[in-house]
């Protein structure tokens, strides 16, 4: 599950060297925290190049309080609620990194040993409200699974436009393992064994 994470001026940064001309208001982002229902830079591909787009988080409850923040890679495509968006709305959420807690509630941060930003695989849908974004989540990989049991889908740089305008990519990228990524904790419980 990914909940929360965080984007700063090296994400921002990295998004204009991919879509170039932004708009001043993502020259505006402050490094942030991202919770859900807050609104965030996402790259899409509503132009025939991918472009970015200010975006709030999680899908809301039909005949229910609360959002739906994250779709299970292993059944997006079977839900009627995502099936539409994944197929023709899909997007990239960057960021520095996301947080996980522990069964203890110690928070872990995730980021990706190699670069300043990854990026997490979502899809969009329009609301009355606006468009909002969903952050589509996988099995948990070694480097994750001690902490929690799932993780978002991180595509690699050169995968960005693949997973927004290939459709033959899509079912690719939902069975796949993502990126070993390096965790860092303020608390970490040591075991003798």
């Amino acid at each position: 599950m990914c909940g929360r994470y965080f984007a700063d001026e090296a994400v921002f940064s990295e998004i204009e060297k991919l879509v170039g001309n932004t708009s001043v208001k993502m020259r505006e982002q402050q490094a942030r925290d991202v919770y859900p229902s807050q609104t965030a830079i996402v790259l899409t591909g509503r132009r025939p190049e991918l472009c970015a787009e200010e975006m709030c988080w999680g899908f809301s409850q039909y005949h229910q309080k609360g959002l739906i923040i994250n779709a299970r890679a292993e059944t997006v495509l079977e839900r009627k609620m995502f099936r539409d968006s994944v197929l023709h709305r899909r997007c990239i959420i960057p960021a520095g990194h996301f947080y996980e807690w522990d069964s203890d509630k110690n928070k872990a941060v995730f980021l990706r040993k190699d670069r300043p930003v990854l990026y997490m695989a979502g899809f969009y849908s329009h609301f009355e409200d606006g468009d909002r974004f969903i952050i589509i989540t996988t099995q948990a990989n070694d480097s994750v699974s001690r902490v929690h049991d799932r993780m978002p889908l991180i595509l690699e740089e050169n995968e960005l436009e693949a997973w927004v305008y290939d459709d033959r990519f899509l079912d690719f990228a939902l069975h796949r393992t993502p990126v070993e990524l390096q965790k860092h904790q303020e608390y970490e419980q040591l075991s003798l064994f």
